[in-house]
């Protein structure tokens, strides 16, 4: 694959109070031919994540039609799994037509750093705020996965909902820093509220370098198999980097890693990590977004595919 890096699209001004930097783990949607809404996390002084949305043009998604000025969703009461920030992983539109945010909610710890799990949101305007499903975990941990289970990725293949997310109960030491250990898990449900205690392996943390991977988001190819986009937390960097694997039956991958071609960029905001790519095919174009060093400190970003 052969990428043109179009750089930052969209990156908070610092004016707004929920948004002072960030624009963390963009999620894109397709809202209508015109538009594409992007969802991602901003934070606030204290480092507490919100998550807002910006629209872009659906046939040139560098141009910005609109800032939404107020979070979509806010963190959780305290005492509730996301009551120190939320950020958006993965949207679809429901039987009913509603949209419905996976996400994920960070809980601190004393004895760990913090506990991440995955919510369900809905809107029934299209994207322009969301209200819990409920107040607790729609992935709520479990013995085999019992610190994590975030990350989550939604594809609907009637009858079924496929979720691949990324689960573990571990922490590492890097650096004199603990980071979590999770790999990539599949689960599939007939019914999006409720979903199994335990997914099935898809990715295994194999490299000894790799300790960790980020939101896996799926792609259907047009003539059938899928394209899997995913972040590899690497030891050797201390930072993210992209990662990429192939499925004919979105249930046995292979990793290809070395035909992504797109990485860090000396000088630029992506000088350091690159992460949380979410691919969008529009016709016969597909596009990219991401973030940089950070965790998206300086904003989101867009890459277009040149070629294959």
């Amino acid at each position: 694959m052969r990428w043109v890096k179009h750089g930052i699209v969209y990156g908070p001004d610092g004016q707004l109070p929920w948004a002072r930097s960030h624009a963390m783990i963009p999620t894109p949607f397709r809202l209508n031919d015109e538009v594409i809404r992007v969802f991602f996390a901003s934070l606030d002084e204290q480092g507490v994540g919100r998550i807002g949305f910006i629209d872009l043009a659906s046939d040139d998604p560098r141009r910005i039609l609109n800032v939404g000025q107020q979070p979509v969703l806010s963190e959780g009461r305290p005492g509730d799994f996301d009551d120190h920030g939320v950020v958006p992983c993965s949207v679809i539109r429901d039987g009913s037509g509603r949209l419905c945010l996976f996400y994920v909610g960070f809980e601190l710890g004393r004895r760990i750093r913090y506990r991440l799990l995955t919510g369900l949101a809905i809107s029934e305007d299209d994207g322009q705020s969301f209200h819990r499903y409920r107040s607790t975990p729609l992935l709520e941990r479990s013995p085999a996965e019992r610190l994590f289970r975030c990350g989550p990725f939604c594809l609907s293949d009637p009858p079924l909902y496929r979720l691949w997310y990324v689960a573990g109960s571990e922490w590492t030491s890097i650096a004199g820093k603990d980071l979590p250990v999770y790999d990539i898990r599949y689960l599939e449900s007939t019914d999006l509220l409720e979903w199994p205690a335990e997914g099935e392996v898809q990715i295994h943390i194999e490299d000894v370098d790799e300790h960790g991977f980020g939101r896996p988001f799926v792609l259907p190819r047009p003539g059938g198999g899928y394209q899997l986009f995913f972040s590899v937390r690497r030891r050797s960097l201390g930072a993210y980097r992209l990662a990429y694997a192939e499925s004919d039956n979105g249930r046995v991958w292979q990793r290809m890693d070395d035909q992504l071609n797109l990485d860090v960029t000396p000088g630029s905001f992506d000088s350091d990590a690159i992460m949380y790519a979410a691919p969008l095919r529009i016709g016969s174009r597909l596009y990219l977004f991401y973030n940089g060093n950070d965790f998206g400190r300086d904003g989101l970003a867009l890459a277009e595919l040149e070629s294959e």
